[in-house]
């Protein structure tokens, strides 16, 4: 058991004490902050604290954070695109179908069972129950992805993401047409009012910020590059269908009654509606190494699926472009 000794510091005063105790070592999420709260495990100023009290400036804050519980998740044989690995964290290209972890529908031969059948080991810091997993893309969405080793990394890698250090890029064909060639996307998201999986835009969500750039246009569809300023549940997808460019595939946000009724050839119909995932790609990661300090970069492109549709999408585009020109 690791117990920790903070002063609240006068800029935090006034703030929520699951929020506080989300900033300090050894503490990787606000909902493990949350977790470590109704567990009795938090005291402010030696008495138990509640998770929206407001702290105040001195406060001292005395919390205890329980070793890794063992996860019984089987260490399984699979294949792994590796970019890169040391002793402190392995970096991925994440193929889509496979998940991140085990999940009601997906109980195993997820990346974390791989993983561990590749490494033997992985950083699980406070008994989280996704061991080395510090940030996740979707089942459905490819690319570029960390995973930790050592709590020692998980620790580091997780706090550059929540203090917005680390540089995300992805790459998202949509179905719509930006007046201009960049922009942002800040919206407040939150969870859907009747949708158990679903994120939606609400005035009381939490800050979440998108800033994109048009990458080819392909009418009446659009590659975009985007970044994440913010890295909400789903950021993505709701932000661009909240601008009408819903990303091609996505089952929960997507526009499959617009895909089915467009005029479009009948090798690029075919192409689309074989199509069967989202297509959004995580093309860059960077960050800050957890162990020499040094700032790493990773790239990968779009995986083949993806590279055939924007191929035909282009075709089509073309041959479209070629037969108003002869006119």
């Amino acid at each position: 058991m690791t117990r920790h000794r903070q002063v609240v510091a006068e800029a935090d005063a006034g703030q929520r004490l699951d929020w506080v105790l989300s900033r300090q070592p050894g503490i990787v999420s606000r909902a493990m902050a949350q977790r470590l709260i109704s567990e009795d495990r938090v005291r402010v100023g030696g008495q138990p604290g509640a998770p929206d009290r407001a702290v105040r400036s001195g406060e001292v804050i005395e919390y205890e954070v329980p070793p890794p519980r063992p996860t019984g998740l089987a260490p399984q044989h699979g294949a792994l695109s590796i970019l890169y690995e040391d002793s402190s964290l392995i970096v991925l290209d994440k193929p889509a179908g496979l998940a991140m972890h085990p999940a009601p529908g997906h109980p195993d031969h997820t990346l974390v069972n791989y993983l561990l059948g590749h490494c033997g080991d992985l950083s699980g810091i406070g008994g989280e129950f996704r061991p080395g997993i510090v940030h996740r893309l979707d089942m459905d969405t490819s690319g570029t992805v960390v995973a930790a080793k050592t709590d020692e990394a998980h620790q580091s890698l997780a706090a550059q993401f929540k203090e917005r250090t680390v540089e995300r890029t992805y790459l998202a064909l949509v179905l719509g047409a930006p007046q201009d060639d960049k922009g942002t996307i800040a919206l407040p998201l939150g969870r859907h009012r009747t949708h158990r999986v679903k994120r939606a835009v609400s005035e009381h969500g939490r800050r979440a910020v998108t800033h994109w750039w048009v990458e080819q246009r392909l009418p009446p569809f659009c590659l975009l590059r985007l970044k994440l300023e913010t890295g909400r549940t789903h950021q993505i997808r709701v932000h661009l269908a909240a601008q009408e460019w819903p990303v091609v595939g996505d089952p929960l946000y997507g526009a499959a009654a617009r895909l089915k009724a467009l005029p479009l050839p009948p090798a690029a119909r075919q192409t689309l509606l074989a199509f069967r995932r989202q297509a959004l790609h995580a093309a860059e990661l960077g960050f800050t190494h957890p162990a020499t300090r040094q700032r790493m970069h990773f790239a990968t492109p779009v995986p083949e699926d993806f590279r055939a549709l924007l191929a035909v999408l282009a075709g089509a585009h073309r041959r479209a472009s070629s037969g108003r020109s002869a006119r």
